[in-house]
């Protein structure tokens, strides 16, 4: 109790009220929570408390999130908290345990209570020794003590939103698809609000396919997305020890990385694609974990239609995979604001689509003193035609070029209307008229030709 109250006591004043006197931390009534139940004789009687079996933070943690009012998470915090698990993930390999860790938090979603929390989902219940220790959940206190520190260096932030920044990193990371990912959610506040046991599935229910629909159906999803979802065990191992499932170590696992051990349902169990619906489909390797609910993908008629295409089509799997993780991260969640919130710093495609594209910019003004028209030099024309910007109209196709006959005349010197229109005569003769640039240097050519034949004429004549 002195350990709660100390640390109670390092939380900063959510009100100018004085502190409160040393007392117990104070408990949500226990009415408002199906966990508990009346007497006979009609007084509330709270569910025991067995012995935690978890480490002392867990529990100070409980106490300082029952003094803690709820708040929606801070977005420039949550950004560098992204950046944070992303070095974490280099550095302990520790993508599927993340994934697992916001799975676990939203799918205990029920869509038939419509209450928050009661309804369960993506709050944060599931830092509480309550919920961890439900067998659904076992091994995850170790996703918990890899997060914390991220938590206690970024306070602003919500645990429900964290659990799913992790999870939704993680997959990007490891090579999965961009999660079109929302946040913004608020925390429960305290272990009563933990929904009850038995909400996740299970690996080896007696008819598999029927109760991943039990399971996914009370959460609003659908077969698609329990195809997809079920994707992810492209990811990560079992372990028997914690699942019950799956062999001590394989050739895949034995040297890790990180701890060694356990049975992945992947060769590559650190990299998100379509290698899990491939090596279900063949089931080839021994030392490749499948569950009866892996199985159950293929040998439903249903679920088999999108088992077949993801093994064929990795984009579609990644777009429908994509789709169902934002989905599921959102279940059961209470936002504020309650459309909550991207951390995406590029708008959407069609708000781009929709913006009209930036006009060019305006030339710079000429100084004063520099307004001095160029001098007139020699220029021929088709050289005047090819260094001619291609695109000097905003987009519009070259505008043909005038005659003018001063633009071929040496210095400043103009030239008389009797040669100006002998050159025009012959711009006109070789194919040129004053609205119709030419495409090459004529004049060049016709030259060229009359030193050719005179040259000629000169070696005949010798």
């Amino acid at each position: 109790m002195a350990e709660r109250l100390a640390a109670a006591s390092l939380l900063p004043a959510v009100s100018p009220s004085p502190a409160p006197s040393p007392s117990p931390c104070p408990r949500v009534s226990a009415s408002s929570f199906p966990c508990c139940s009346t007497t006979r004789a009609g007084a509330l009687r709270l569910r025991s408390r067995r012995p935690s079996r978890f480490p002392q933070w867990v529990r100070d943690a409980e106490c300082r999130e029952e003094l803690a009012m709820a708040a929606a998470s801070d977005a420039a915090q949550l950004k560098s908290a992204r950046e944070d698990i992303r070095e974490l993930l280099k550095t302990t390999y520790c993508h599927p345990i993340m994934v697992r860790l916001g799975w676990h938090d939203s799918g205990t979603y029920d869509k038939n209570i419509e209450e928050w929390p009661q309804r369960g989902g993506a709050d944060g219940s599931l830092r509480f020794d309550a919920e961890l220790s439900h067998g659904a959940n076992a091994g995850l206190i170790n996703a918990l003590k890899l997060i914390q520190p991220i938590k206690d260096k970024y306070p602003g932030i919500t645990y429900a939103d964290l659990f799913q920044l992790a999870s939704a990193t993680a997959i990007e990371e490891a090579g999965g698809p961009k999660i079109p990912m929302k946040y913004g959610r608020v925390d429960v506040t305290a272990a009563e609000q933990c929904p009850p046991e038995g909400r996740l599935p299970d690996a080896g229910p007696r008819v598999p396919a029927d109760h991943l629909r039990e399971v996914f159906y009370r959460m609003g999803l659908d077969d698609k997305d329990i195809v997809a979802l079920s994707g992810a065990h492209t990811l990560g191992r079992s372990r028997p020890d914690r699942s019950g499932w799956g062999k001590q170590e394989t050739k895949y696992t034995k040297d890790g990385p990180g701890e060694p051990g356990g049975q992945s349902w992947t060769a590559e169990w650190l990299k998100f694609d379509n290698s899990y619906f491939k090596d279900i489909k063949e089931q080839r390797d021994q030392d490749l974990l499948v569950l009866p609910t892996d199985a159950a993908l293929f040998e439903d008629p249903s679920f088999k239609a999108y088992a077949e295409k993801y093994a064929e089509d990795q984009e579609a799997f990644f777009k429908d995979y994509a789709e169902a993780h934002a989905k599921l991260s959102d279940l059961g969640a209470k936002f504020d604001p309650p459309e909550g919130f991207s951390l995406d710093d590029e708008p959407a495609a069609e708000e781009k689509a929709a913006d009209p594209a930036p006009a060019p910019p305006a030339a710079a003004a000429a100084p004063a003193d520099e307004k001095k028209e160029p001098e007139p030099t020699l220029v021929p024309v088709g050289a005047a035609v090819a260094s001619a910007p291609v695109d000097d109209n905003n987009g519009a196709a070259p505008q043909p070029e005038p005659f003018v006959a001063a633009k071929y005349s040496y210095g400043k010197k103009e030239l008389s209307d009797t040669m100006k229109q002998k050159i025009r005569a012959e711009y006109e003769a070789i194919g040129g008229t004053p609205d119709k640039p030419l495409q090459s240097n004529y004049f060049l050519n016709i030259m060229l030709l009359i030193g050719g034949l005179a040259f000629l004429t000169s070696l005949l004549g010798s």
